[in-house]
Parts: structure tokens; C-alpha cells; sequence
């Protein structure tokens, strides 16, 4: 039975959520995840979820290490991973400039150390339960918990994209969070994290691949294919990081056209300007029996956890989270 995980990133309300993903175990996903961004309290939800679910690993993807603070990453982490009886994992990013400084007002600087340096700090705390640390970007003095967490080390996946940082995963992280992946993406990614693993003596075959996938599943594929287009706008349109990476799967006018597009405030021309082939190149869409292919292609490709991941807004948000989780369910 291949390995699958369901994430959200909006859409559903947090009762929603816990529904779809109690839907998600009974059908025998490995994993949930819960992003944040604008779509609410993720360590709230995925409390609410660890409560009412017994064997699926619940994750965070990702926390962004500018938006809260470590000891409050590792406070909400162990709270989780307590009431979900050591089944939470922590999913750390920098998130992007574009979102941290003008909706947060934080200033973002050095993400690869701020990422680095967060996980050092969230593991140490949870271990010894009272840390003090004199970082670039983490300075914390004497903070300690005023509970026992439920186990002394919780796993810590990283989001990456570009060498560097996919390069700092293999030093530090139990597995790496990738996004819009293509059949190509694995196989480099993995030689990225062998050099930082070998950097530090570690065992690259130990950490855990995976990719959060956009998917739509229908039995009219034109119907799957429109769904994904808005996603995909947005994301090359409002995230320069994104949007140069789709660009390298061999998209780049079309990236370009879309990114010109968004930034003139023309959203139904950026939506339009995403063709069925970039769509096709970094998701789940079409048919039940074309989306189940498409994940087995990934697993063989070198992802060991494929993330579905449905995009929908408004009222119907909920139905298309669950014909999604039903259509890709492990058989």
C-alpha cells in the first residue's frame, strides 16, 4: 500500500478539517498537514485532529520560523505531539519575504539560518526542557517548560526549494517538505541532500522525501484541470520564489507571461495564461484512475510521501477535499 499524506492550506473551516482528516485515516493515509498562511490556527486544528484520531501522523507544513517565536514553535509542538500520543512532526520554512514582512510586519532576514538555527533551539528545549541560546538569529535566555513533553524528540521536517537549502536539510532535518514537484525534482533533490548529510556524517537514505502535490480529481478531466489553474496563477504570479521554480521545469515565457500578469492586477489573465502542461507537470489532476497513476509515478520517482493537496474556496470547499482523499486513497 503506497505511502500518502492529505494537506490543507485553506478552504475548509477547522471542524471541516477534523472531519476530512478522520476520513483520511479510516482510508488508511499515513499523514495530515495543516499550513498556515491565512487559513487559520494550525496547531489548533491539528490539535482538534490529534484528539479525534488515533494512528495518522499529524504535521505542520510549514511553521514559519519568522512568525512565531522558537519557544512558542516548541511549546505548540509538544502540546501536539501530547495529545496526539507522539504522532505530531514538526514542519519548519522560512515562508517567503513577500508574506512575512508586509502582512506580519516582521523583518525577514537570513532564512537559512533562521531555519538552522529555530530547529537547533525547538530540539534542545523539548530534550532538556529549559534552553538558552546565543544565535545570528535566535537569541533566547533561560526559558524553560513548565510541563514534561510527552517525548524527548519530536521529528523535524524542513521545507526547501533551491540547493542551499535543500543542502541544509541533509544536515538537520528528518525529512524535507517539497512543493509542485515534477518526476524530475527527486532525483536532484536527493543528491542535494546527500551533500548535507555528508557534511555531518549522517545517513541520507534516513530522511524522508516528500512533496506537497496540487490536486484535482474528476471525471471530466477539463473540470480537475480549471480547478488547479487559479492556484497555480497565484502561486507564480505572487511568489517569486515559485514561480522561479516552476520556470526551470521548461515553462519559462509562460511563468514570465503569468508573473506580468498578476502584477498589473489582472487575475483573470494570469489564470488564464497557465496551460494544462505546467499544470500537468507539478500536480495530481484528472480522473480517479489518471490521479492514482499519477502518485504511483511519483513514489517510483524518489518521493516517499506524495501530499495530495486540493485547492477550494467557499461554501463547497469541504466536498472537494473529501472526493479528493476518497479518489487517492491507498488500495
Amino acid at each position: 500500500m503506497g505511502r500518502i499524506g492529505i494537506g490543507f492550506s485553506g478552504g475548509p473551516n477547522a471542524s471541516e478539517i477534523v472531519e476530512c482528516v478522520k476520513l483520511a485515516e479510516s482510508l488508511g493515509y499515513e499523514s495530515a498537514w495543516v499550513a498556515e498562511g491565512h487559513g487559520g490556527d494550525q496547531f489548533a486544528v491539528l490539535a482538534a485532529c490529534a484528539v479525534q484520531t488515533s494512528r495518522i501522523l499529524l504535521g505542520t507544513d510549514i511553521t514559519s520560523v519568522f512568525v512565531r517565536t522558537p519557544p512558542t514553535i516548541a511549546m505548540a509542538a509538544a502540546t501536539v505531539d501530547q495529545l496526539s500520543g507522539g504522532r505530531f512532526i514538526l514542519g519548519l520554512g522560512s515562508s517567503h519575504k513577500v508574506q512575512v514582512e508586509p502582512e506580519h510586519g516582521v523583518v525577514y532576514s537570513k532564512p537559512l539560518t533562521r531555519v538552522r538555527e529555530t530547529a537547533d533551539f525547538v530540539r534542545k528545549l523539548i530534550r532538556e526542557e529549559r534552553a538558552s541560546y546565543d544565535g545570528e538569529t535566535v537569541r533566547v535566555q533561560n526559558f524553560d517548560l513548565w510541563f514534561k513533553p510527552f517525548r524527548p524528540q519530536i521529528p523535524i521536517y524542513a521545507a526547501a526549494v533551491f540547493p542551499k537549502m535543500i543542502q541544509t536539510c541533509g544536515e538537520i532535518a528528518d525529512g524535507i517538505i517539497l512543493t509542485r514537484s515534477s518526476l524530475d525534482t527527486a532525483a536532484k533533490v536527493r543528491e542535494h541532500l546527500a551533500e548535507g548529510a555528508k557534511r555531518v556524517g549522517r545517513d541520507p537514505s534516513e530522511i524522508v522525501v516528500t512533496s506537497l502535490l496540487p490536486t484535482a480529481v474528476s471525471e471530466r478531466r477539463e473540470e480537475a484541470y480549471d480547478a488547479l489553474r487559479p492556484g497555480v496563477a497565484l502561486y507564480a504570479g505572487f511568489f517569486p520564489r515559485y514561480n522561479k521554480m516552476m520556470s526551470e521545469y521548461g515553462f519559462a515565457e509562460e511563468l514570465a507571461t503569468i508573473a506580468e500578469a498578476w502584477k498589473r492586477g489582472d487575475r483573470e489573465e494570469a489564470v488564464r495564461a497557465v496551460s494544462d502542461e505546467l499544470i500537468r507537470a507539478s500536480s495530481i489532476v484528472g480522473t480517479p484512475d489518471e490521479a492514482r497513476e499519477q502518485l504511483e509515478a511519483y513514489r517510483r520517482s524518489g518521493i516517499d510521501v506524495p501530499i495530495i493537496s486540493p485547492f477550494a474556496r467557499g461554501p463547497g470547499a469541504r466536498a472537494v477535499f473529501e472526493a479528493a482523499i476518497r479518489a487517492c486513497a491507498p488500495r
